[in-house]
């Protein structure tokens, strides 16, 4: 399985001409304020965990655009992000990481 991976993933690095670390790393292929779920112990680049850290609106003005205060913060400074923890997968001892986007395409509305 893990060869057949690896062989996949050499034959797309070959079709694009690049090496793999070239690859683009970043959740632009996300919607800035989209939570998606990892599989993994990390958070991708470009994301951040949703423990409900507050971050600096200076530093991510576009997820602020869209989140405000609703999960906390004092608006001025700083704002946080939602807590979602413990999101079951098929492996009850290892539940799937939620992670916001904060480095991607910012949302046109309807």
């Amino acid at each position: 399985m893990v060869r057949s991976i690896k062989l996949a993933c050499a034959a797309v690095i070959t079709l694009l001409g690049t090496s793999a670390t070239a690859l683009p790393v970043k959740a632009q292929n996300h919607f800035v304020g989209e939570v998606i779920f990892m599989g993994a112990v990390f958070c991708p680049v470009g994301t951040i965990p949703t423990d409900g850290r507050l971050l600096s609106v200076a530093q991510n003005p576009a997820l602020f655009a869209l989140m405000g205060t609703t999960y906390g913060g004092d608006g001025k400074g700083t704002f946080a992000v939602p807590k979602i923890s413990g999101i079951p997968s098929q492996n009850p001892d290892v539940p799937l990481r939620g992670c916001i986007v904060s480095d991607g395409a910012f949302p046109s509305r309807p």
